[in-house]
């Protein structure tokens, strides 16, 4: 049994008595531990199927099943980093952080729920900013302290909507190395299973052991595709690699894909 297995889903909106399809018969499994990238272009459904993966939106056919039961609701068993900041306002960057850890610790004392959000603050750069409400922090540092939430949650599942699109090219790297290495640990815990949204090619190939792409009007999967690459991967020795450049224009030529057909060009042979 998978993970996270998903069968046939469909989700339909109305809009102005106008039906639209967001994703169609959308079927795929991940396994427990995997890192499973989502990719495709801007209209595809990538973030609704990550909202049915929350447990805050439901399908209008097919069904999502974690651990073999089917979701009602969000649950403590899943980490979220939406595409924006989602901090509460009148709370500190650290409290932010320790209201997370408390949603999924009820156990910890307070000081506990507070040094764990020190150290992950300080994981993503930003203990020196502890102490700052939202508004006083940039859109980036914002984003870094949802992710300090989330990585501290220590949850699961942990499910990422595009979650360095706002951060500079600096710390996007840094926090995708953070990420990874939380994620292989120390070989004396589990992987966590991610499913993480992007619509950046080499951040999918560096991060993930699978990477299902999806086409657009309706949202349906193109392809699942293995990442070939051993782990752990070294940045910048994989990026200079032959078989690095061929996997990553293979890529590029399923994400154009369905553009090519819709202006009628010939199917990209891979």
């Amino acid at each position: 049994m998978s993970k996270i297995e998903i069968h046939n889903l469909t989700v339909d909106y109305t809009e102005k008595k106008n039906r639209f399809t967001a994703l169609k018969d959308v079927s795929f499994s991940i396994e427990d531990g995997e890192f499973v990238s989502v990719i495709g272009s801007s209209g595809c459904g990538k973030s609704t199927l990550l909202s049915i993966l929350e447990g805050i939106n439901t399908p209008t056919a097919g069904e999502i099943l974690i651990n073999g039961e089917p979701i009602h609701g969000t649950g403590t068993d899943r980490g979220v980093v939406f595409q924006h900041y989602s901090l509460f306002p009148w709370m500190t960057a650290r409290k932010n952080v320790a209201f997370g850890i408390k949603q999924v610790n009820k156990e910890a004392s307070r000081t506990e729920r507070l040094k764990i959000a020190d150290e992950f603050l300080e994981k993503v750069g930003l203990n020196e900013f502890k102490n700052k409400y939202p508004s006083q922090l940039s859109g980036g540092m914002q984003q870094r302290v949802a992710i300090a939430r989330a990585l501290a949650m220590d949850t699961d599942i942990l499910l990422m909507d595009e979650p360095f699109g706002a951060i500079d090219a600096k710390n996007r790297t840094i926090l995708q190395e953070l990420l990874l290495e939380l994620w292989e640990g120390d070989g004396t815990s589990a992987r966590k299973t991610v499913v993480f949204v992007t619509h950046d090619i080499d951040e999918a190939i560096l991060l993930s052991d699978k990477i299902v792409m999806m086409t657009a009007n309706p949202g349906q999967v193109y392809r699942e595709i293995k990442v070939p690459f051993d782990r752990p991967r070294n940045r910048a020795q994989l990026v200079q690699t032959k078989e690095y450049n061929q996997f990553r224009n293979k890529l590029l030529a399923m994400f154009y894909s369905d553009i090519v057909s819709k202006i009628g060009g010939d199917e990209v042979v891979l």
